[in-house]
This record gives structure tokens, C-alpha cells and sequence, in this order.
């Protein structure tokens, strides 16, 4: 909004020349997304208080310390995060750019899946929301209708690379999948979005990987949408895809507001309103910049929570046994008595360790 409103003005009004600068608009939606977390997010926690009675049901079979702890605490958290970011994605972006919408849409369709999963939670008060085939049908469907689009929106980019998957360490190469992009970018999305709704199972647990990841794809995708730092890494140019950094960034601040409540102990969870939709948005990201194997990397987090979640279920449908004491992989160290901010605290760590690996194949090529 302030792009098409004050960039126009430039030439008469020097200081308006910012509005030009992706930098300055990124950094303008990070401010702006934090300031609306942090001045929203009291009266939002009371509101959900106030509605949702006795809080977010925690699962019976879950680790004893949850359910004397967590009992009470309001969810759909991921409401303040997706109303900061949407107002400030609003203001800052430039709205007339098709990733931006893609990326944007995609996030608010998985937010409103998982809205009402959470409506569905509190007011039956059973961990279990609607079917899970159905959210699943769901979730393909928007999933789908963002890869047709991200695929029909690269008029100056060489034959085939709109269903090309990029190699990371290899240099301006990418294998053409042909038919097979769109489910393969489905799953991505898909994959990413349901791997951050696992994660978030702790105080603060999947907030902060969620924005290391986002920071780590803001850098990728501004030098994948600039010819000068994509031809010199050895990374395939998009144009016009550097503008999901105002997004990327937008959730950045979001998450830094969120994150003074949802630390331990958490005043309100984000829920599945939250964590499917950043974990859509960064899915629909990486297939938007051409770094889908990148984000198993960045967020090898996420996928060591649903591996460990696949192993777990396909063990003990096969043989009967656990192969960890619970599912996913934080409750198993938590079985073990590893204390809640301990487990939070090393899972940040290995989330930064991995974000440094994953942005290095940016120049090892």
C-alpha cells in the first residue's frame, strides 16, 4: 500500500525514494508486524481467555507435567500472528506482485484450516479436531492452486525451469519434473506446514526455528530475485520473487511479538491457526525461490519432529514396540526427564546450526 501510495512521489519528494528499497520496506514490515504483536497481544490472550474457558485440551497421554502446566492456557495464538502479519504485509508490500499474493494466501488458507481445527478442540474440549483426511484434502487443494500458479508466473525464465527442481551445491542446474512439480510441490507445502504443527508441542519450541527458517529464506530469496547476486552464486534468477521478503520479514516481527508471551511459561499457544499457516508459508516460499531441498536443510528441525513421528507409528504398527518413549521426538527427551527450556534452548541451537548449513549452499556450488 505505502509502495503504490508514496513511490510515485519520489521524484518530488526525495525521502519517498525509500519505498523503492526492498531492504527498507522489509525492515518497515518487521517493525510494524512487532509493534502490532506486542500492542495487540494482551488484549487478544484476555479475549481468548475469556472464550475459551478452560483453555486448549492437553492429551491424557501425554508427558505428567503438561497437563498440571499447560491446563488452562489459551490457544489460537496464531491469530495475533497472522493479523500482525497480514496488516503489515499489506502496508509494505507491493501489492501488484503475484508471489507476494501467492505466498500470502496460501499462509491465510492454512490459518483458517487450523482455526478451525481449534474451535473445534476448545469447544469439545478433545485434543482431536476435524478429520484428518479431510484437512488433508484441504490442504492439497490450496497447495495445489499455489504451485499451478508459480508455474505460469515465470515469463522470462528459460524453457522447463517453471517445473525445474534446483540442486542445491550445483550451480544453475535444476532437473525438469514435467507433470510431476505440482505434486511434488504440494507435498512440500503440504509436508512443511503439517511438520511445524508437530514441532509446536513446547513453550516457544517452534516459533523460533519458524523464524530462523524465515530469515534464512529472507536472504535467499533477495539474492535469488536480484540478477547481480543470483548470477554470481550460481542460483536461478526469478524476477520479481525477492518481494516475499517483506512477508518473510513481516513474520519475523510477528513471531519476536509472539514470542514475549508464548515464552515459558506460555501465556497463549499459537495452535494449528498457527503453525500450519507458517509452516505453509514456508513451504510455499521454498517452492516459490527454487529452494524446496533447501528447506528440508533449514528446517531439518521440522523433519526430524515428523520423521520421528513416522518411525514411532510405523514401528509400533509393524512390531508392536516403541522406538521412543513418545512422539514427537521433544516429548521423547522429555520423557527422560530433560527439563522444558532445556529441550527448547538445544532445539534452537541445532535449528541455527542447520539454517548456517542450509545457507551455505548458497556458495559452496
Amino acid at each position: 500500500m505505502f509502495y503504490e501510495w508514496l513511490a510515485g512521489y519520489a521524484d518530488q519528494f526525495q525521502v519517498f525514494n525509500l519505498f523503492n528499497y526492498l531492504t527498507f520496506r522489509t525492515g518497515g514490515a518487521l517493525m510494524t508486524s512487532m509493534l502490532i504483536a506486542f500492542i495487540l497481544g494482551p488484549r487478544m490472550i484476555t479475549m481468548l481467555r475469556s472464550k475459551q474457558g478452560k483453555g486448549q485440551p492437553i492429551r491424557l497421554d501425554g508427558p505428567e507435567g503438561h497437563i498440571i502446566k499447560k491446563a488452562g492456557t489459551p490457544t489460537m495464538g496464531g491469530l495475533l500472528i497472522l493479523l500482525s502479519v497480514s496488516l503489515s504485509t499489506l502496508l509494505w508490500g507491493d501489492l501488484r506482485n503475484p508471489f507476494l499474493w501467492t505466498v500470502f494466501l496460501v499462509t491465510l488458507g492454512y490459518g483458517l484450516i487450523g482455526f478451525y481445527d481449534d474451535y473445534l478442540k476448545v469447544s469439545r474440549q478433545n485434543p482431536k479436531g476435524f478429520s484428518g483426511k479431510l484437512k488433508l484434502v484441504l490442504e492439497f487443494g490450496i497447495a495445489a492452486a499455489a504451485v499451478y500458479v508459480l508455474t505460469t508466473v515465470f515469463p522470462q525464465t528459460p524453457e522447463n525451469f517453471e517445473t525445474g527442481l534446483a540442486i542445491p551445491f550445483l550451480k544453475n542446474f535444476t532437473v525438469n519434473l514435467g507433470m510431476f512439480f505440482i505434486p511434488f510441490g504440494c507435498l512440500v507445502i503440504v509436508g512443511a506446514s503439517n511438520a511445524v504443527n508437530l514441532t509446536d508441542g513446547l513453550d516457544g519450541l517452534a516459533i523460533v526455528p519458524v523464524m530462523i527458517a524465515c530469515m534464512s529464506f529472507l536472504l535467499i530469496a533477495y539474492f535469488v530475485g536480484n540478477f547481480v547476486f543470483s548470477n554470481y552464486l550460481g542460483v536461478p534468477f526469478i524476477p520479481g520473487s525477492s518481494e516475499v521478503c517483506v512477508f518473510l520479514g513481516a513474520i519475523v516481527g510477528a513471531g519476536l511479538g509472539f514470542l514475549w508471551f508464548n515464552a515459558p511459561p506460555a501465556m497463549v499457544f499459537m495452535g494449528d491457526t498457527g503453525s500450519l499457516a507458517l509452516g505453509g508459508a514456508l513451504g510455499t516460499t521454498a517452492v516459490a525461490i527454487k529452494h524446496e531441498i533447501v528447506l528440508a536443510i533449514i528446517g531439518g528441525l521440522f523433519v526430524l519432529e515428523a520423521v520421528s513421528v513416522i518411525v514411532q507409528v510405523t514401528s509400533f504398527k509393524l512390531t508392536g514396540k516403541r522406538v521412543f518413549r513418545m512422539a514427537p521426538i521433544h516429548h521423547h527427551y522429555e520423557k527422560k526427564g530433560w527439563a522444558e527450556p532445556t529441550i527448547v534452548i538445544r532445539f534452537w541451537i541445532i535449528a541455527i546450526i542447520l539454517a548456517l548449513i542450509g545457507l551455505s549452499t548458497l556458495k559452496l556450488r
